[in-house]
């Protein structure tokens, strides 16, 4: 899939104010500073279509991204480790939860992965819910460039094993690194296939 043209659409955090359901939607997700945005702007060729920063927890609300004209872009807030206050924290898991549970319009919610840590308790929680609640979703192994190729191969192989003792099979996996493009073919194609 070409991106041809991709614009920046709503912010809010109410999902009953999100767009009218009437495309396809791919959101993403994932623990605080997983690479997010980042990732986001390498897949549609813009620096700056999502706010990046240094600081976890930047991302507080449903950002809405059309793509083509064709489908919408989803950038969620962050989930775990954030510097915003517990209050505010909760505020925005209760609507990631409302978006994820009554979108009609989400076909696949990119769970991204940091590849350079072992397997995260609040990760494989949240994937495990997101079975329970039978949310189509797959994995991207972000960061991929940081790790040499053994190192990438063995920890998501104890990704993968831990998800097992679990899982009878796994979701879709891809693997992305926002500073060199890699899986952004792979995650493109994959939204084309689906759609």
């Amino acid at each position: 899939m070409e991106i041809k043209n991709a614009r920046f659409l709503m912010s809010n955090s109410d999902v009953s104010k999100c767009p009218a359901p009437n495309k396809p939607e791919f959101a993403f997700i994932g623990r605080s500073n997983v690479g997010k945005s980042s990732l986001i702007n390498m897949m549609t060729g813009q620096k700056k279509l999502a706010k990046t920063s240094s600081r976890p927890g930047k991302t507080q609300l449903i950002n809405h991204f059309v793509i083509n004209d064709d489908w919408y872009l989803v950038d969620l807030p962050g989930y775990g480790y954030a510097k915003v206050s517990k209050k505010s924290k909760q505020k925005f898991q209760a609507y990631i939860v409302d978006y994820v549970l009554k979108r009609q319009s989400l076909y696949c919610l990119f769970v991204l992965i940091d590849c350079r840590h072992e397997p995260q308790q609040i990760d494989l929680e949240f994937i495990n819910w997101l079975g329970e609640k039978e949310v189509p979703f797959a994995l991207i192994f972000t960061k991929a460039d940081k790790l040499g190729t053994n190192q990438l191969a063995k920890n998501m192989t104890e990704y993968k094993e831990t998800l097992l003792k679990q899982w009878e099979e796994l979701p879709p996996v891809l693997v992305s690194s926002a500073e060199n493009g890699m899986g952004r073919e792979e995650i493109l194609n994959f939204i084309e296939q689906s759609i």
